[in-house]
């Protein structure tokens, strides 16, 4: 019993850290984590699928060099809350707003990192492969990408981690998963709240970056050859 009244102190005395609350609380942190992760990753994927295209292109058409890169890296710097404010009028109060807003932001990443990956495949063996029969679908899936694979990765993994920061900002409009927590935890000073919404933050962050990182060793075992032999 003393041991239940402990608890239950640390929310009446607004404890920064609160088992009680971590208990009580459990179905919406668990609520506002999943619409966290789901916002992050439907906006890092969409932003894939868009900036592949668009690296392809500049790839092809260097003369859209310019004219692309500059209009996402212009994209990237309008503040959140002007961007949303733009993309109101079209989506309204709901979660395609906050998830096309941080697909804008994610271009700039990803457009680069893929333009630069493609670049740096060695043209012999582009050649090579054409030789060897291979279109430019097949030269493209089968060549280029998984050569590009390590600074596509790179720009996926800098882009996830900027996304789940960017998603809290959703919290404008109600859909910020663990922003939802940590605006209405600092509306409230509800210390509880903004510690432990802020700190699964960083988690889900860490956890995101692991995860691409063991996915891009997974995928690029001659990089790990490569490193094992400089190792050695």
């Amino acid at each position: 019993m003393t041991g239940e009244r402990a608890a239950s102190g640390c929310l009446v005395a607004n404890d920064w850290i609160c088992g009680e609350y971590l208990r009580s609380r459990s179905g919406e942190l668990a609520d506002a984590t999943v619409q966290h992760v789901w916002i992050t990753a439907a906006s890092v994927l969409i932003g894939l699928a868009v900036a592949l295209p668009l690296a392809l292109l500049v790839r092809a058409r260097p003369r859209f060099a310019g004219p692309v890169l500059g209009l996402t890296t212009l994209l990237y710097t309008i503040p959140s809350l002007a961007m949303f404010s733009l993309l109101l009028p079209v989506f309204g109060l709901s979660a395609a707003l906050v998830v096309t807003g941080l697909v804008l932001y994610s271009l700039t990443i990803l457009v680069r990192n893929i333009l630069a990956g493609l670049q740096a495949v060695p043209d012999e063996v582009r050649e090579a492969a054409r030789g060897m029969g291979y279109g430019p679908l097949r030269l493209l899936c089968e060549v280029e990408l998984p050569l590009a694979l390590p600074a596509l990765m790179a720009g996926l993994r800098i882009a996830t981690v900027s996304t789940v920061a960017l998603t809290t900002v959703g919290a404008l409009v109600g859909k910020g998963g663990l922003g939802n927590l940590i605006d209405d935890g600092v509306q409230t000073t509800f210390k509880a709240q903004v510690l432990t919404a802020s700190v699964l933050c960083v988690l889900l962050a860490a956890v995101a970056d692991l995860l691409l990182l063991g996915a891009q060793r997974l995928l690029t075992p001659w990089a790990r050859a490569r490193s094992a032999e400089a190792g050695g």
